[in-house]
């Protein structure tokens, strides 16, 4: 399994734009149901901050690159960020809970 973590902070105003864009995401997830992918996207406490993390199962096909809705995301994302996306990745796990 691998996984793959991205936070973020948008500039002030701009949250809900940037959670509109990624609510696309996760409609064009919803119709194309990839499988061995999970994904979830949170605001912090903040109110600007976003994180979100996904999981790709070994052998699995990333579905995000595909969506046009991504795309849109992704376009202008340094312009909607006060902080720029931080990216982790991580393929080997040490243990789960209900993963």
């Amino acid at each position: 399994m691998h996984v793959t973590i991205v936070r973020y902070r948008v500039k002030q105003g701009r949250t809900e734009e940037n959670a509109d864009l990624v609510r696309a995401v996760y409609a064009e997830l919803a119709a194309l149901e990839p499988e061995g992918f999970r994904y979830a996207t949170f605001i912090l406490p903040d109110e600007v901050s976003f994180l979100h993390v996904a999981f790709l199962e070994d052998g699995a096909h990333a579905p995000l690159p595909d969506l046009p809705a991504f795309a849109r995301f992704t376009q202008d994302i340094g312009e909607r960020c006060e902080d720029p996306p931080q990216t982790a990745r991580g393929d080997a796990l040490v243990g789960s809970y209900g993963l």
